[in-house]
């Protein structure tokens, strides 16, 4: 079953027939979500979420590292952008608020006073 369940495109390890990847999976295992949870959040059929979990158990070291070769992916993807829009952010942070939304602010400030009193 697991065989026909995963297969391997452009983006790693999918389910066959969504473009929801074992490493997304992943994420929601290593986070103990159970498995009925995990396949009603992504709507998969119970055959699929079967057959994610064969795979995983049937390929555990195999998975386990193309997953860690992804989170080493995403983190570089993320320190690259944020180094390159760096610069902008500090000009968008030091930008002045608009003058007409200095009431709804003053409100804000209020309200997050009382939640620290509280």
């Amino acid at each position: 079953m697991s065989t026909t369940t995963i297969i391997r495109t452009e983006k790693g390890l999918t389910i066959a027939g969504t473009r929801i990847t074992l490493y997304t999976i992943m994420d929601h295992l290593k986070a103990e979500w159970p498995s009925h949870l995990i396949r009603d959040w992504f709507n998969l059929t119970n055959k699929q979420i079967q057959g994610v979990l064969e795979y995983i158990q049937a390929h555990p070291k195999k998975v386990e590292d193309e997953y860690q070769q992804v989170l080493q992916k995403a983190e570089e993807t993320e320190r690259y952008w944020r180094e390159y829009n760096k610069e902008h952010f500090a000009k968008v942070a030091a930008m002045p608020y608009p003058p007409e939304q200095e009431e709804m602010r003053a409100k804000l400030r209020a309200r997050k006073m009382t939640w620290t009193e509280n």
